[in-house]
């Protein structure tokens, strides 16, 4: 008799408080990024994983604990939100709300320019955003394309706080005095190393981020390190000619290389060309800032770090060994013909696994059936003999489908009749009756 060969390999599931982690979609020299889902409510969620160890080694500690602070002030809706922070013994984990439209800058990369309107509305976001940084005493210091996601609906989310400021970070001479940011977008000023102003500085990478919204190309490139920085500081960049007037004008007083006589964000919020078609932004007031858990992540108290799980998950089918399930296909029928009585059976489900093997169970210890259990596997025997002794049945679910499973109930050994009229039809019952 032929026998598909099931793989025994277990997916498993790795559990961080009440997040499931999924793929990594980012990696950086002291994090990764993984997906996750709220297990309670479903919800999507990005989680940045730092090992304690790692940036302990490199003095990131405080620069990171900065971080966190800053996107707690920070409850913006062109802002990514921070869930939550959570430590373990050796991982700090931030929750931030997953950005499912991906980067701005991949759209620009694949797709070229956009349309002055829809350019003038990412810019209107981000502006705002920034504006609202800028109020809370923020400074984000490496505004540039990467750093800007896009959620479902289209709009824009600033994300990554690495290098931002705080204004108790500012010198007596009111100046931020700490060269960062990416080359292509820094404000000249920066470069020059004589201190600067957060806000201006701020402003000039975004006035980079629109002439390249409607350019599809950056105002500042070279291969010399040099050269790009002599062009930034004189402000050597040209407009395209498909540039509207108005759009042209803006991004020239953005890109005014003394910051002295550059243009203000609050000047830029009362632009005719940036005021039309703006829609202000929609605060969502459920979100409230609170310290108490970035303690609890870069404490020692073991009594507030969060559980880590490892959970196994029920055995993938692949589709050979689904197809020969199929009556029609199993290539049992080669080899032997059909049976009065079936000793096993199957039949799919949506519900959650650990469900239906509750459920099999329950019915199980009501007929009086010892019961052992192992992940997604269990065996139950009578405790009565039967006319053939002890009846026996294995059970095992297996996933097909992330939300699809088939569930096996197979008679292992005792009477067969026993086991079709009186244990089957129970089974049945409450595992297809668990999500009812």
């Amino acid at each position: 008799m032929y026998k598909a060969k099931r793989s025994a390999a277990q997916k498993v599931r790795r559990r961080v408080g009440k997040y499931e982690l999924g793929r990594t979609i980012g990696q950086g020299t002291f994090a990764k990024v993984r997906f996750a889902k709220n297990m309670e409510t479903g919800d999507p969620v990005a989680i940045k994983i730092l090992d304690k160890e790692k940036v302990q080694k490199h003095r990131l500690i405080e620069q990171i604990r900065r971080e966190i602070c800053t996107m707690k002030l920070i409850q913006h809706p062109n802002v990514v939100h921070l869930h939550e922070v959570m430590g373990s013994k050796t991982k700090i984990f931030i929750v931030l709300k997953y950005a499912m439209g991906g980067e701005l800058h991949d759209i620009i990369a694949t797709g070229g320019r956009l349309k002055e309107d829809e350019a003038r509305r990412y810019f209107q976001q981000l502006i705002n955003a920034v504006d609202y940084c800028h109020s809370r005493g923020v400074y984000h210091r490496d505004l540039k394309l990467e750093n800007l996601l896009l959620d479902t609906a289209g709009n824009l989310k600033v994300s990554d706080f690495g290098l931002s400021a705080i204004s108790e970070q500012v010198k007596a001479d009111g100046l931020l005095h700490t060269t960062c940011g990416t080359p292509n977008y820094v404000a000249p000023e920066v470069i020059e190393d004589k201190g600067y102003d957060g806000a201006l500085a701020d402003l000039w990478s975004c006035g980079v981020i629109l002439f390249v919204l409607l350019a599809g190309y950056l105002p500042f490139e070279d291969e010399n390190i040099v050269s790009l920085y002599n062009k930034i500081s004189g402000a050597q960049f040209a407009c395209p000619s498909w540039f509207s007037a108005e759009a042209n004008r803006i991004i020239v007083r953005i890109l005014d290389p003394n910051p002295a006589t550059r243009i203000t964000t609050s000047q830029v919020l009362q632009d005719q060309w940036f005021k039309k078609g703006y829609k202000p932004p929609v605060f969502d007031e459920r979100y409230h800032s609170s310290f108490h858990d970035v303690d609890a992540a870069f404490g020692d108290s073991e009594e507030k770090y969060v559980k880590e799980a490892m959970e196994e998950q029920p055995t993938l089918m692949n589709a050979f060994e689904l197809i020969s399930l199929n009556k029609g296909l199993n290539l049992d029928n080669f080899f032997e013909s059909d049976k009065k009585f079936k000793r096993e059976t199957r039949f799919t489900s949506q519900c959650a696994p650990k469900e239906i093997i509750n459920r099999i169970e329950e019915a199980a210890n009501l007929l009086g059936f010892n019961i052992e259990k192992k992940n997604y596997r269990m065996r139950m025997e009578n405790i009565k003999a039967g006319r053939k002794g002890h009846l026996s049945i294995a059970t095992e679910v297996f996933q097909v489908a992330p939300s699809l499973h088939v569930v096996e109930l197979k008679k292992k050994k005792g009477d067969t009749l026993e086991f079709q009229k009186a244990v089957l039809p129970n089974a049945l019952d409450a595992a297809k009756g668990c999500c009812l």
